[in-house]
């Protein structure tokens, strides 16, 4: 099997999806890695380090996937400088493996059946046991949890931790994270190792002692339906429990110096927690970091991938933090797709088993034999539903 490594074609994306030492395995069980000119360059994974575990450097994009039959990259398929879309140059029958996100990413869907390609998406894996070392929601989520809290603590007009000097006392700063899933649970911990006092809350309370595990103290309401989702995600609240965290969000915003949202439904989509009025009660010079935005924003007002500031208050909306911690994010991206090809990986054959009977494989699919079989995004297609990524 021959496995090709493409260099991100989104804009702003510095990551790439699989690391020198990672090829290096890969290549050990017996599958050839060619990997695009430079595709490791932002990463800071330079060429040479590929050459030298045996990876062949091929500068010709249509070259490199007309002769690959397992494609790997960090974002889905697009369209190239050279006019065509990535999907269209894939050999029918090949095999590619991205985070797609494929409800937002409606087009390479399409394509990628089309050119009866089979395709499997990370984020789409279950939060099983066994799935944990191939998770890259969880890998790259704990970035983004640790950046968010930096990018709050630059923008903050206050220290987050106490001082106190010959000019007085400065008391810490007061954290509130909204949704304590992995991006969650390490911006509470990195609010915590920088000294901040911090509260945090979840519509599952069975993450209350999580939330306690990593310094946070939990607050929250006693909501009167079942909030687990499935997979370790949450569900949508009722009508009425979300009057009532309405009022309890808007409640304690107020008396906080920063508050983060991480919250997504399904691991996808952000549902809106924050209104302006919320953010016209909070203090001036307080901040939002808004990590929801990759789904759309958990504040109402968030300028997705930008900042804003209103009545005092700056608003935060980030996206694709991965991208800005390159290095380690590409390392773990790789821990993850590695773990996933070896999992399926039959060494006496020289292929990759795809057993539609496993539970990994049967969740991540996305598109098989010309047909698109992921259900969600098969209702998005029917539906006509293209949010953009």
């Amino acid at each position: 099997m021959k496995i090709a490594v493409l260099k991100e074609s989104r804009e702003n994306e510095n990551r790439v999806a699989l690391d020198p030492e990672s090829c290096k395995k890969l290549i050990q069980a017996g599958i050839e890695v060619s990997i695009e000119t430079g595709a490791g360059a932002r990463a800071y994974f330079l060429d040479d380090a590929y050459r030298q575990v045996g990876v062949s450097i091929v500068p010709d994009i249509a070259e490199l996937l007309g002769d690959s039959d397992f494609i790997v990259k960090v974002n889905p398929p697009g369209q190239r400088s050279n006019g065509r879309h990535e999907a269209e140059m894939m050999k029918p029958g090949s095999i590619m493996l991205a985070s797609m996100f494929p409800t937002r990413n409606l087009d390479a869907v399409k394509k990628m059946a089309e050119g009866r390609i089979t395709s499997f998406s990370t984020d789409c894996i279950p939060r099983t046991t066994r799935a944990q070392a191939m998770d890259t929601l969880s890998s790259q989520g704990n970035i983004v949890g640790y950046k968010g809290v930096l990018l709050g603590a630059v923008e903050l007009p206050n220290y987050f931790p106490m001082f106190m000097t010959a000019a007085g006392t400065t008391l810490s700063a007061k954290v509130f994270v909204i949704g304590a899933g992995v991006a969650g649970l390490q911006a509470i911990a990195t609010a915590k190792r920088l000294g901040a006092s911090v509260t945090a809350t979840d519509v599952r309370p069975e993450v209350r002692e999580q939330i306690e595990s990593v310094g946070g103290k939990y607050i929250g309401i006693e909501l009167q339906q079942n909030t687990q989702g499935g997979g370790g995600y949450a569900a949508e609240l009722s009508v009425e429990d979300k009057a009532r965290q309405a009022k309890m969000l808007a409640d304690h915003c107020a008396q906080v110096d920063v508050v983060i949202t991480t919250a997504l439904i399904g691991g996808v989509m952000a549902p809106k927690l924050l209104d302006e009025s919320i953010v016209r009660s909070m203090k001036p010079g307080s901040v939002i970091v808004d990590l929801g935005a990759d789904g759309g924003g958990n504040c109402t007002s968030s300028k997705i991938g930008g900042t804003i500031e209103i009545g005092g208050v700056k608003i935060i909306a980030p996206t694709n933090l991965p991208s800005s911690l390159p290095h380690h994010a590409s390392m773990m991206f790789s821990r993850n797709l590695l773990n996933f090809v070896m999992a399926f990986w039959k060494k006496d054959e020289s292929r990759f088993d795809l057993d539609w009977n496993d539970d990994i494989l049967k969740a991540c699919a996305v598109t098989h034999d010309g047909a698109v079989i992921h259900g969600p995004t098969l209702k998005a297609l029917q539906a006509g539903n293209s949010p953009s990524a």
